[in-house]
Formats: structure tokens, C-alpha cells, sequence
């Protein structure tokens, strides 16, 4: 197993390389006709291809406890459904408001969509500082919304954003609810075939929007595909399951900011959008809220291992 400082390098270059996938959606939606739909599926069946090769060259190693199948099928359906809406939703959401604001409200609302998830549905305690944690974020929400000038931040964006952090939610908890019993599951095979179900799913819709873009830079646009297939994709998810098999949750979390964050800078200095006051100051609530919610998740899990102590 890697070394604690590894997996942190190994967690930081997962967190910037998902933060480019949203520009190279950006560049190909501005020198083509592809659609959201179609480069979702892309980037499932490139992501696929390529992460078939990992399994087939990663050692052969024993699994102790081997998940059933009812509940290995629940997680690839499950998993392969939401992923299939967390990229469709949120490449959407980048051709509709642009990089910076889709990718700070889907990494925004991400974590407060799963915090209220799991405090409906397994009834988990959100705390004085979830709870701030989930107001900051609607408040840095309101702001982007209602503050931000019309042709630089859309609702429609933004919602398709918040539809991209449901998807990216329903994962999380469905994880977390089938993990509960400590049943062990592989992430990167369960990943796999997840970018095979969302392969299949998108090609009826993605041949109905239109499967082979029309452009004027062919070269250019195979460039794109085969980088975020490869890159954000089979590379960043590879590092995150190394990493965060290693790394506390809480830490993960905060780590993770920098996919907007870097988002955001890309979306800057080299795609020439413009953030206001209002985009940076919801930007800013948005960032604060995820802090927030790590900070308390690591409270909470010192105060049951002090707990679990005492009843030893």
C-alpha cells in the first residue's frame, strides 16, 4: 500500500485533472456541434477501453470478503446510472453557463445534497457544523443565481449543474449504504463497468443528437476526445481509488476542492470568462460549505473512535 504522502500527490493530480475535463468540454462545444450527450458517451467508451486495460495489467490479488451478487448488481446499476447523469448533466451545464460557475455549483452542492441524503435516508446526524455547512452552500447558490449578471451565469445552467451534484450524490450514498455492513467491493472493476453501462445508455441518445460532431479542426477535436478519456477520466479515476483507500474522508473532501478551483483559474486566464463580485462571492460560500462539511465529518469520526474507546 502507498505511502500516505503518495496517495495525497496521487489524490491533488486526480482533483486537477477531473478540473480539465470541463474546459476540454468547453474547447469542443466552441470548434464543433458535439453535443453533451455525445461526449458523455465518449468519454464513457474511451474511459472504458482504457480502464479495461488497467484491470487486465493490475496484479491478480484476493479479495477476502466477496460482495453478493444481488448487491454487487445494485452497486454497477446504481453506480453506472448516476455517473451516467453526474457527466451528462454536468457538460450540459458547462455549455450552458460556462466552466467556472457549472463546475463550483456541481462540486458545491455535491457534498450538502449528500449530507441532507444521508441524514434522510440513514438518518445520520448533520450537526451544528453540517448544518451551517448546508445553509453557507444555499446561501453561495442564491448568490450565483440571483446575483450573478444574466450573460454570465443562466439558471438553466446552474440547475442542470445541481442535476449533475444529484447524480454525483446518489453514488456517494449508495456507496455508503451498501458499505455499512463493511461488505468489500473492487472501486476500480465496479467504475469499469459502470462507463459500460453508460456507454450503452448515451449511444441511442448521443446518435440522436448527433454521435460524429461537424468540424473544422478534425485533429483537434480526436485530440480532445482521447484526452478526456484518458486524462480526467481513466488516469484521475485510477489515482482517486489508490488515494482515497489510503487518505481520511475528511481530508479527501477538502482535497477535492481543487478540481473547481482549478476549474475556475482555467476558466479565467485561458477561456476568457468573466467572474463578478457575485460569481466570486458564491464561488467562495459554495467552497466554504464543502470546508465545512469535512471539518465536521472529521469531528464526528474522532468523537466515535473516543466513544468506541471508552465502551472497550
Amino acid at each position: 500500500m502507498p505511502a500516505v504522502g503518495r496517495s495525497l500527490l496521487y489524490l491533488i493530480v486526480a482533483g486537477i485533472a477531473w478540473g480539465t475535463a470541463g474546459a476540454a468540454a468547453s474547447l469542443m462545444f466552441r470548434i464543433s456541434d458535439m453535443g453533451p450527450l455525445a461526449l458523455s458517451f465518449w468519454r464513457c467508451a474511451g474511459g472504458l477501453v482504457l480502464l479495461l486495460g488497467a484491470l487486465a495489467l493490475r496484479p491478480r490479488r484476493v479479495v477476502v470478503t466477496l460482495e453478493p451478487r444481488r448487491r454487487r448488481l445494485l452497486r454497477i446499476l446504481g453506480t453506472g446510472s448516476g455517473l451516467t447523469l453526474f457527466q451528462s448533466a454536468y457538460f450540459a451545464a458547462v455549455q450552458a453557463t460556462g466552466l467556472a460557475v457549472a463546475t463550483v455549483v456541481t462540486l458545491g452542492a455535491g457534498p450538502v445534497l449528500i449530507a441532507l441524503g444521508a441524514r434522510l435516508t440513514m438518518g445520520e446526524r448533520l450537526g451544528r457544523g453540517g448544518s451551517a455547512a448546508v445553509i453557507g452552500a444555499l446561501a453561495g447558490l442564491a448568490v450565483l443565481v440571483l446575483g450573478g449578471e444574466s450573460g454570465e451565469v443562466r439558471p438553466l445552467g446552474v440547475a442542470l449543474a445541481v442535476v449533475s451534484a444529484a447524480g454525483y450524490a446518489a453514488i456517494t450514498l449508495l456507496t455508503r449504504w451498501l458499505g455499512r455492513d463493511g461488505g468489500a467491493s473492487d472501486a476500480l472493476s465496479t467504475t469499469t463497468w459502470a462507463f459500460a453501462i453508460g456507454s450503452v445508455g448515451l449511444l441511442p441518445m448521443a446518435a440522436v443528437e448527433g454521435i460524429l460532431p461537424h468540424t473544422a479542426e478534425p485533429v483537434q477535436v480526436v485530440g480532445l476526445l482521447v484526452y478526456v478519456a484518458a486524462v480526467p477520466t481513466a488516469l484521475a479515476y485510477a489515482l482517486y481509488f489508490v488515494g482515497a483507500a489510503v487518505v481520511r474522508a475528511a481530508t479527501v473532501s477538502v482535497i477535492m476542492l481543487l478540481e473547481p478551483v482549478s476549474a475556475a483559474v482555467i476558466a479565467v486566464t485561458l477561456l476568457g470568462e468573466q467572474l463578478t463580485g457575485a460569481t466570486v462571492t458564491g464561488t467562495l460560500l459554495l467552497l466554504a460549505a464543502v470546508s465545512g462539511l469535512a471539518t465536521a465529518e472529521a469531528r464526528g469520526a474522532a468523537e466515535r473512535r473516543r466513544e468506541a474507546v471508552v465502551a472497550a
